[in-house]
């Protein structure tokens, strides 16, 4: 179970079609929950894989624009995330053990709306379904009489670029935007 708070990071192109432009996001706070499969290598070394759900809505503000209705649009996402981790332990001393983990993710974006034929000139803002992430993270196992319960903090990285391109070439809200992918923190409370 976790809490994430994700967020996109925008790079923008010189572009003459829009001159001035300025996009920011507003990140809100979401909820992951998943299952865990762990296999030990060594005694300090575990590959994870921790499929799961998640769900989180950023707000894309298009700054640039004069009209209202035209200058927000609200992203509220799931994910199916599948992420394969190596997990890196020290020695247990007592009831504890520190980690940091590392790996790689697919998400699957099902509110995506990457094959719908309307896009922002609709009020449609549209995403890409298939995404590539990295993850980086540490914490800490507790040893408790009945389980092990495992704190985590992490960060979340895209790799590719997350957002489908306006049809027309020259459009306000997606013609600037040389990349656009997400970044976020997760929270996690694994209980094994």
């Amino acid at each position: 179970l976790g809490f994430n708070q994700n967020d996109l990071k925008v790079s923008l192109k010189d572009v003459d079609a829009v001159p001035n432009a300025n996009i920011t996001t507003t990140a809100a706070s979401g909820f992951n929950v998943g299952v865990v499969a762990d296999l030990r290598l060594h005694k300090n070394l575990n590959i994870r894989f921790e499929p799961g759900l998640m769900t989180n809505t950023k707000n894309i503000n298009f700054n640039h624009l004069t009209a209202s209705n035209d200058k927000t649009r609200e992203i509220s996402s799931t994910y199916l995330h599948v992420p394969l981790l190596l997990k890196f332990s020290t020695d247990r001393y007592k009831n504890i053990r520190p980690y940091v983990l590392a790996g790689l993710s697919y998400n699957y974006n099902f509110s995506s709306n990457e094959d719908n034929q309307d896009d922002n000139s609709s009020g449609q803002f549209r995403m890409n379904t298939s995404n590539y992430m990295y993850e980086v993270g540490l914490g800490i196992d507790i040893y408790l009489h009945f389980f092990k319960f495992s704190p985590s903090i992490r960060g979340i990285f895209a790799l590719n670029n997350e957002i489908k391109y306006d049809d027309d070439p020259n459009s306000q809200w997606t013609s600037p935007v040389n990349y656009m992918g997400t970044r976020g923190v997760f929270l996690t409370f694994a209980f094994e």
